[in-house]
């Protein structure tokens, strides 16, 4: 009796196991299989967990749907090509295309498509304006996305998307009380998930950590079913948020949850590879990052240098200087054709992203080379990423006393973050102020207990063997 019990149970988990693998084998990998099994709503705490349905109608297979869309359009346009509007729709998807798989190519497109609609539609195109600062915004251009985006609220003086540009280009560039101006609007006015976790972002910047928890949780409240994105990206920001804060394994469950309501999403699986890089558990990160870019993919992307510098860093930290010389050599290649061709050229250039790859190599003539690029950077943006990574330019070539004036910038901000507090105690301490070096190393450790040594190799912050 007990025997045929047993047998029983284990036919039941055998069958269970085959539905859990069999969903999931198309879109994942055995690792990601894993990560979906651990990652039950049980383990979750009840506020951040996705409770609505995962296959709702018309949410299933996206890149498909929007394709469908595009083709729909594609055709129209072809049948009359001076519409305006059919020319609008068309950019709008390939909009959406280029979000869903991160080609830079799709971006492209949609700009191309946009500039045909105003041309053929210049007046009452609002939609076209758009699509041509989200494209200006995916550019780092945000001074263009700021100002198309004025363009159409002159126009329509509460408009949700010219809102929500204006205040993610706001918070790029580290002015943050543009930023909260334009969140408050659109909360006030559609209190959407996507609006409440911009407006979370914005207090995550200012410092509020409490109203950023809150808002984060309002957020979540506000989900919808069939705005899969929405819900995945929430998460993501969230598990970001503990992340800072030393929180990894609510930081896991959260970027896990976001890959449960959808397989491979390169942002979470970015954010996840970052994590068990840090925790060391670099077999688990190769694999991520092996899933955002798998050998099958073709079209560059706008994760391509992120994952290999990434990849380069595992290397590194497991002794493997070769391949990881190699990696960073084409992340290197990558970022410089990105920035030599500038905005007006279709480039979507990273010139921090260069500085930070330079800085990391810690050789002079890349350490002059990085200054110079973030003493251009900053006359576009000044966001306390930004400011930090111009301090450790600075820094690195000996001109301590500039490096302290562009810390403290960044700490006036009031963005609580362990690295840029970690930072200004070097800087502190090698001017030989030992007591505000200790200071900010207090600070460092209130806002994230767990950044060590281990935690400063993963980010790569060029202090990993500082001491105070």
């Amino acid at each position: 009796m007990i025997k045929a019990i047993d047998t029983q149970k284990l036919n039941i988990s055998r069958t269970k196991a085959v539905l859990v693998i069999t969903t999931s084998i198309a879109i994942t990998t055995a690792l990601t299989i894993s990560y979906f099994l651990q990652s039950q709503s049980s383990r979750l705490p009840a506020p951040y967990r996705y409770s609505l349905s995962r296959s709702s109608p018309g949410t299933n297979n996206r890149r498909a749907i929007i394709q469908k869309e595009i083709s729909f359009y594609q055709q129209k346009v072809r049948q009359n090509p001076q519409s305006g509007l059919n020319l609008t729709f068309l950019a709008q998807n390939y909009l959406k295309m280029a979000k869903a798989t991160g080609e830079s190519d799709w971006y492209l497109l949609a700009e191309q498509a946009a500039k045909r609609s105003l041309s053929n539609l210049p007046f009452n195109n609002q939609g076209a304006v758009i699509v041509l600062a989200r494209v200006a915004q995916a550019r780092h251009d945000f001074q263009q996305a700021i100002d198309l985006s004025q363009q159409v609220l002159k126009i329509k003086p509460s408009d949700e998307n010219a809102l929500a540009i204006l205040a993610t280009s706001n918070l790029a560039m580290g002015k943050l009380q543009q930023a909260k101006t334009a969140t408050d609007k659109l909360v006030n006015k559609i209190p959407t998930q996507g609006n409440l976790t911009l407006q979370a972002l914005v207090l995550t910047a200012q410092g509020q950590e409490q109203a950023a928890i809150d808002t984060f949780k309002f957020a979540l409240a506000a989900e919808e079913a069939g705005e899969k994105g929405s819900s995945a990206y929430t998460r993501v920001m969230l598990g970001q948020f503990y992340y800072k804060r030393g929180q990894l394994q609510l930081a896991e469950k959260l970027y896990q949850e976001s890959l449960r309501i959808i397989p491979r999403y390169p942002l979470a699986l970015l954010h996840l590879a970052e994590l068990k890089t840090r925790q060391g558990d670099y077999q688990a990160a190769e694999s991520l990052y092996a899933q955002v870019l798998p050998n099958s993919q073709k079209s560059s992307t706008t994760y391509d240098h992120t994952v290999l510098r990434g990849k380069a860093k595992l290397k590194q930290l497991q002794g493997e200087q070769q391949q990881a010389v190699k990696l960073l050599a084409q992340a290197e290649t990558l970022l410089r054709q990105e920035n030599a061709t500038g905005h007006d050229n279709g480039s979507f250039g990273h010139r921090r992203e260069l500085a930070w790859l330079l800085l990391e190599k810690n050789n002079p003539q890349d350490t002059a080379e990085a200054l110079s690029l973030m003493q251009a950077e900053i006359k576009i943006r000044r966001d306390a990423q930004t400011l930090d990574t111009l301090a450790w330019a600075l820094y690195e070539s000996g001109r301590m006393e500039s490096a302290q004036q562009a810390i403290q910038e960044a700490l006036k901000l009031g963005t609580k973050d362990a690295a840029i507090f970690y930072r200004a105690g070097a800087i502190a301490k090698a001017l030989g102020n030992n007591q505000q070096a200790l200071t900010y190393q207090k600070l460092s450790q209130q806002v994230d207990p767990t950044f060590d040594k281990q935690a400063r190799l993963a980010l790569g912050m060029g202090l990993e063997n500082f001491k105070f």
